[in-house]
């Protein structure tokens, strides 16, 4: 893949899972808890989470076609993360993908319900549409995707993140367990869950899992730089808001040219780890250049 074809490559992926996603959820009684969860389920994003899925199973020899029930449930518990982390107990943001955030729309309530209703759904997703694959595969994808989420992941990390609000004492030891698990465990979930349904061995597995962990770490340095540095008209959610919560972050601790440095060396690793699949891993190695390269 030349690097002229890689935006071509993404909007066509991107137009992909945004069309999967849109037969994911219908809207019936109750109707209201339906519509929250579309909305912010279908409400934009760079779908970079479905794609490195899709990715890392073709990257393997494996149909993306099989793989995206588990794209599409990625992409539901991203978004359950979303809607809670933007709730008043949260990080209280008001706006989200350049839209009102979910319980702005639907109140707080319904919005916590909503990203319940998608995190137990993305796991009935997987189990009932994934076809062509082994029961096993199935199952150690859907072990996956629940550690990554549950304390040992997403959720630990969260943990961590609000305990440090305020507190000047945060190490960067500290730091990265947040974010390798608020951040990272997801990104190797959607990585190693493609692989193992591209019929992925162990030795892909730890290929892939240096991969996103490296793409994982250098997504949220970015995303710090860019709290700093962006518009909200660029980010589609408020800037500024790690400052504002006195959250301890990576320009904060290294500076941003530091910041950006780390981000590019890490890129520069998630690519080495790529080497013995040759050009077949053009695209993974382009979503590693573009989670550095992105303004939002």
């Amino acid at each position: 893949m030349l690097p002229s074809e890689f935006p071509v490559y993404l909007a066509s992926r991107r137009a992909e899972v945004d069309l999967a996603l849109d037969k994911t959820i219908a809207v019936t009684y109750p109707e209201v808890i339906y519509e929250s969860m579309r909305y912010s389920l279908l409400i934009g994003g760079k779908r970079l989470r479905p794609i490195l899925c899709l990715a890392a199973c073709e990257l393997l020899g494996g149909d993306r076609t099989a793989a995206m029930p588990t794209a599409c449930a990625l992409e539901m518990v991203h978004t359950m993360s979303l809607i809670h982390d933007d709730l008043p107990a949260m990080d209280n943001d008001d706006l989200r993908r350049g839209k009102p955030t979910n319980h702005k729309v639907y109140g707080e309530a319904i919005a916590i319900l909503a990203g319940d209703a998608l995190l137990s759904y993305a796991f009935e997703w997987v189990a009932s549409q994934t076809h062509g694959v082994d029961a096993a595969v199935i199952l150690q994808v859907i072990q996956n995707l629940g550690h990554a989420f549950a304390a040992t992941g997403v959720i630990g990390g969260q943990v961590v993140d609000l305990a440090c609000e305020g507190r000047t004492d945060v190490d960067l030891e500290t730091l990265h367990y947040i974010h390798t698990h608020k951040t990272g465990a997801l990104l190797e979930a959607c990585v190693t869950c493609g692989a193992l349904l591209g019929g992925g061995q162990s030795s892909d597995l730890a290929h892939l899992a240096t991969y996103a962990q490296s793409i994982g770490l250098a997504f949220q340095i970015v995303d710090d730089i860019l709290d700093v540095t962006a518009s909200s008209e660029q980010l589609g959610k408020t800037p500024g808001k790690d400052q504002a919560a006195q959250k301890v972050t990576y320009p904060s601790l290294w500076g941003l040219e530091a910041s950006r440095q780390k981000a590019q060396e890490l890129v520069a690793a998630a690519k080495n780890s790529l080497q013995d699949y040759g050009d077949a891993a053009d695209p993974l190695k382009y979503l590693a250049d573009y989670i550095v390269e992105r303004d939002r």
